[in-house]
């Protein structure tokens, strides 16, 4: 079984994220905020550009290891969410309605922007992610 490439690596998260460019600096560092709080863990870097709190190991049919339960990765495109949307978990996650702005894949919630997104909302997704992996 394949291992996934993904890891912890030390890297500094505030070094990162000063190499990302405004605006979508301050909506990672906004977001990290809020995961630091919820979670209690502090962040860090998972690869180059994937900011984790937490460690769950993962199991699918080729591919195995451990990744953050919550994270966030500032890419240009959007802010991609990882752990607070799956959609063999939570298909019809009625808080999706209530958040904004958004976007979906698989594993991953993306948005384009933090403006018009319910913190309150985004805040309670990272929590019942958490919460999901036993770690509260």
């Amino acid at each position: 079984m394949a291992e996934i490439q993904t890891k912890p690596t030390g890297a500094d998260v505030d070094a990162f994220l000063a190499t990302i460019p405004q605006p979508r600096r301050g909506q990672a560092q906004a977001v990290r905020e809020l995961m630091t709080r919820v979670t209690g863990q502090p962040a860090v870097m998972w690869g180059p550009a994937i900011i984790g709190f937490g460690t769950a190991r993962y199991q699918a049919k080729t591919v195995s290891g451990d990744m953050p339960i919550v994270g966030l990765s500032p890419r240009k495109a959007a802010l991609t969410l990882y752990g607070v949307y799956e959609a063999e978990v939570n298909p019809d996650e009625p808080l999706l309605d209530e958040l904004g702005p958004h976007t979906t894949s698989r594993w991953c919630l993306y948005l384009k922007s933090l403006d018009g997104v319910d913190q309150y909302v985004l805040e309670r997704l990272v929590r019942a992610a958490w919460e999901r992996a036993g770690t509260s």
